[in-house]
């Protein structure tokens, strides 16, 4: 199977893949499995080239390949993502005991203010803002100094499993393209 950047303006490809695609290739290239190994790592999309570019039995047999491949990083990535979300429910919860306690001090503060520039009309609110921001602000950053470490082992966790199934896809739209 040849593919041509005429074939990829005749199925409508978008400019930036079309000008990826001579990028890599020129004007045109036979699928082979180096070529679909350096069109995956040159991010071309290969879903849409298997959904423009092949035919029925081709495009049912890339996506048998890559449901095999997508249940096995899910497999791998769903502890980790549990984890993830375990951890970030924990610092928010946390981040909102925090916020609720400066809130009530923040309203504590207000209330007799507020009745005071109702009082004289006069904006005296400002500084009890002020404070509350003052007061939740420490506790904002350190729920996100947890949410980003959790998600930064998240992520750790999860790329070699994406890595995996992103590998699979060169190979998967190659072997199709023979069938």
């Amino acid at each position: 199977m040849r593919i041509t950047v005429k074939m990829l303006k005749m199925k409508n490809a978008c400019e930036a893949q079309i000008a990826l695609f001579e990028e890599v290739f020129g004007s045109s290239v036979e699928v082979t499995k180096k070529s679909c190994e350096r069109a995956a790592e040159a991010a071309l999309n290969l879903d849409w080239a298997a959904d423009k570019l092949l035919n029925e039995e081709q495009k049912a047999e890339y996506r048998r390949i890559k449901a095999a491949a997508r249940a096995e990083y899910e497999r791998i990535q769903a502890p980790a993502w549990a984890e993830y979300k375990r951890i970030q429910a924990a610092a928010l919860a946390e981040y909102e005991r925090i916020k609720a306690a400066a809130r009530a001090e923040y309203e504590r503060i207000r209330a007799p203010t507020w009745a005071e520039y109702e009082r004289i009309r006069a904006p005296t609110g400002a500084p009890t803002w002020a404070e509350y921001e003052r007061i939740r602000a420490p506790a904002w950053a350190e729920y996100e100094r947890i949410r980003a470490a959790a998600s930064a082992e998240y992520k750790r966790i999860q790329a070699p499993a994406w890595a995996e199934y992103k590998r699979i896809q060169a190979p998967a739209f190659f072997r199709a393209s023979q069938i």
